[in-house]
């Protein structure tokens, strides 16, 4: 495996010759890849695309590590056998920093993932007071410390594992918000205040369902920082790839979503997902525990 932790992604080299008019496959456990999904629509939109959401696992942080797993390899061979990607970007960074080496082993298909993006806060840090929002598996992950120790050490890192704010971001896209309070309870953390006057002024977003609510956060922040959103560079990665776009063609094409629940797909949620380009729904049903 190759890790590209400028872009805060990681990829695997393609192997094999991409369609004038690749397919990109863009996979999350619900719908965090949505962020990413737009980046990615931006960069190729001459692409055909599918989003896939594994909202019947939904949150993947409840699974055990073996049980995850297995999952996501068994999600993604019916994802590849129906759709036959050119590329996959895996926008979960839990099912990345997992699963990733066993879907290259497993599967032909390049996928590109994303892992926290340690490396880039540390960059863009004045104060060296950062912080790093993320899901409680993400904060407690050696794969996450390892980042901080390698490209964060001059750096007084706060990790901050919010339990919440995931399925606050999938209330949101259903039409129903969260209220102000509740959300400035799960980000208060990142604002650190030292000793010496120097607070947080950079954080970095470690979960691709929190840039869904970026706009609120910086609305509700106690004082102004920059935030990290991962998928830009997620999607300049995907280019490296594939190649450039079709510049002969400047309208993204509709997508098509694939879940593998379907429960939540209200007419609020439909709606949302129609303004971000998904025009057309399918529910191809694997409960967990069925695989």
């Amino acid at each position: 495996m190759r890790i590209d932790l400028m872009a805060g992604a990681t990829t695997g080299a393609v192997a094999r010759s991409v369609a004038p008019t690749p397919t990109i496959l863009v996979f999350d456990s619900g719908l965090g890849g949505l962020t990413v999904l737009e980046q990615v629509r931006r960069a190729r939109p001459d692409a055909a695309y599918v989003y896939a959401a594994d909202d019947a696992a939904f949150p993947y942080g409840r699974l055990s590590e073996p049980v995850l797993v297995e999952r996501v390899l068994a999600v993604m061979e019916r994802l590849i056998g129906l759709h036959a990607p050119d590329l996959v970007v895996v926008a979960c960074n839990t099912a990345s920093t997992l699963v990733l080496p066993a879907l290259r082993q497993r599967f032909a298909t390049p996928f590109v993932g994303v892992v926290p993006p340690i490396k880039p806060v540390a960059e863009a840090t004045r104060s060296r007071v950062i912080s790093l929002l993320a899901t409680p598996g993400t904060v407690a992950r050696a794969y996450t410390h390892e980042l901080i120790e390698t490209y964060a050490g001059g750096c007084d890192v706060t990790l901050v594992g919010a339990p919440n704010l995931a399925g606050f971001a999938e209330a949101e896209l259903a039409g129903r918000p969260i209220d102000d309070a509740a959300l400035s309870a799960e980000i208060a953390a990142c604002f650190v205040t030292r000793e010496d006057g120097r607070r947080t002024d950079v954080i970095g977003l470690a979960c691709t369902h929190y840039p869904l609510l970026l706009a609120r956060f910086q609305a509700l922040a106690p004082w102004p920082v920059t935030w990290i959103d991962p998928a830009p560079a997620i999607a300049r990665r995907v280019t490296q790839l594939l190649g450039p776009a079709d510049r002969r063609i400047s309208d993204a094409a509709p997508v098509l979503g694939a879940f593998t629940g379907g429960a939540g797909l209200s007419a609020p949620l439909r709606h949302s997902l129609a303004a971000r380009g998904i025009a057309s729904v399918a529910v191809e049903p694997m409960p967990l525990g069925l695989q």
